[in-house]
């Protein structure tokens, strides 16, 4: 056996055989780098991109050492946003699917905090949450991490940019010394220095090679004026013509910006930034994800620890601060063996990034004209295939997709294969519809009933 198979690691034999259920043999360069250090119990400050396997690395490290038996916290896993808490819950829960009685708990702000206090009551091993719900349940009282064994910070890098460090660092002073700390981070910013100065034990450093493979991302640089940016964007995207975008911008004024000029030019745009309340924020990511939009424009805060699949294109409105940064945003393209383009737009003022992007890849950029982006032979506007029908109702309800899906399908005659995704939340729920059967499906959905009862439904 080579040392990148997960057989050669000192896991319990149920463990290894859910992980090669799950279809992993050969681990990935964080794990093979980071999974013996972390299993021996030693601190470990990787530094990797999204899409690197980093939570399956943590993840047995974390569920190794539990005790089924001790329904206390032993785990907690820090995480930037709530979508990237649920994403890591649930990959947490298919890794724990080999061991006895594990419970896995999100804590994240956004939602009733009730709820949370219940299920606090009945005890789980390992928390997921962000930083400012942990730390309201430590001052409630409602957690205590007196059993920990093991304290993850996930995107520990996106998550000081948010302003969490003083909450983290209180999260921390409630914890055991003797607990292991694993630090995982796309870039190495001076806050990080402060926090593993500060809380870790002599950690080992690992950084995996972060460029993307050529094959799979292709990279096209664009020299444009300042005032030229927003209608460069507007042709990038008319030209090659993508089922789904995200543009990246740095305010949350230039994503307004950027979304409003698009959405004046035919382009189905819609802006995601710091400042949305949850609710909103879920609407948008749930229209984006069911491809009722065509670009997300986001900041690099905003769209930290979005899980989006089958992502065609990534635009740079304006270069990232940092060669790490850029490889962040367009490692959202490319994914799981699809291949994807990233484009930047580069004014002169950003000459010296561009330059630094270049020395990190070891390669020249592929530079380009503007004018060899022509329009595509369709000029439609490029409205997204979906429309989101909104639905006043959720889990608290107990309305299930099944619910919904049969009263498309049956009531309203919808066709299955006219139904896209459906996202249930705790008060309301969202479904995607073909966009020319949309007015229909709304029409009949408001006359008629859902799981018996009439519920409010609205066009987003």
């Amino acid at each position: 056996m080579t040392d990148t198979a997960f057989s050669s690691l000192p896991l319990a034999a149920p463990m290894l055989a859910n992980i090669a259920s799950l279809g992993f043999t050969e681990m990935t360069p964080i794990q093979a780098q980071s999974l013996p250090l972390i299993l021996k119990g030693q601190d470990v400050i990787a530094q990797a991109k999204t899409g690197s396997g980093k939570t399956a690395a943590f993840g047995l490290g974390l569920l190794h050492p539990l005790n089924p038996r001790y329904f206390g916290c032993q785990a907690l896993v820090l995480c930037p946003t709530r979508e990237l808490a649920d994403q890591v819950a649930k990959d947490l829960r298919r890794l724990a699917r080999g061991a006895d009685n594990i419970k896995i708990l999100t804590l994240c702000g956004g939602v009733p905090i009730g709820p949370q206090v219940g299920s606090l009551e009945h005890g789980a091993q390992v928390i997921v949450g962000t930083p400012g719900r942990v730390q309201k349940h430590l001052l409630k009282g409602t957690l205590t991490l007196d059993g920990l064994n093991t304290l993850v910070l996930d995107e520990a890098d996106r998550m000081l940019d948010m302003g969490f460090y003083d909450s983290i660092a209180e999260i921390i002073q409630q914890t055991p010394a003797r607990r292991q700390t694993l630090l995982f981070s796309a870039t190495y910013p001076s806050g990080i220095k402060q926090l593993a100065t500060t809380f870790m034990r002599d950690p080992a450093q690992i950084k995996v090679a972060s460029q993307h493979d050529p094959v799979q991302i292709e990279q096209r640089f664009y020299e444009v004026a300042p005032e030229g940016r927003l209608d460069a964007v507007v042709r990038v995207l008319y030209s090659l013509r993508p089922t789904s975008c995200v543009a990246f911008c740095f305010t949350r004024q230039q994503c307004q910006e950027v979304a409003d000029h698009l959405n004046a030019k035919g382009i189905s745009a819609m802006a995601l930034n710091g400042d949305l309340e949850q609710r909103d924020r879920d609407q948008v990511l749930g229209m984006f994800a069911n491809r009722s939009l065509s670009v997300l424009v986001a900041t690099d805060v905003a769209a930290r620890g979005l899980d989006i699949d089958a992502l065609d294109l990534v635009i740079n409105v304006e270069l990232g601060r940092d060669p790490e940064t850029h490889i962040h945003r367009i490692g959202r393209t490319g994914r799981a063996g699809e291949s994807g383009i990233a484009v930047s737009l580069v004014a002169p003022p950003e000459a010296r990034r561009a330059l630094a992007i270049e020395a990190q890849q070891g390669t020249p950029l592929n530079w380009q004209p503007l004018d060899s982006v022509t329009p595509h032979a369709d000029r439609s506007p490029l409205i997204a295939p979906m429309v989101t029908l909104c639905i006043g109702a959720g889990r608290k309800q107990k309305l299930r997709p099944g619910d919904i899906l049969g009263a498309l399908t049956g009531e309203a005659g919808i066709p299955g294969s006219e139904v896209g995704k459906i996202a249930i939340f705790d008060q309301q729920a969202y479904v995607a519809v073909a966009r020319d059967l949309a007015d229909q499906a709304l029409k009949r959905l408001t006359s008629g009933r859902i799981k018996g009862k009439s519920l409010r439904v609205r066009m987003l």
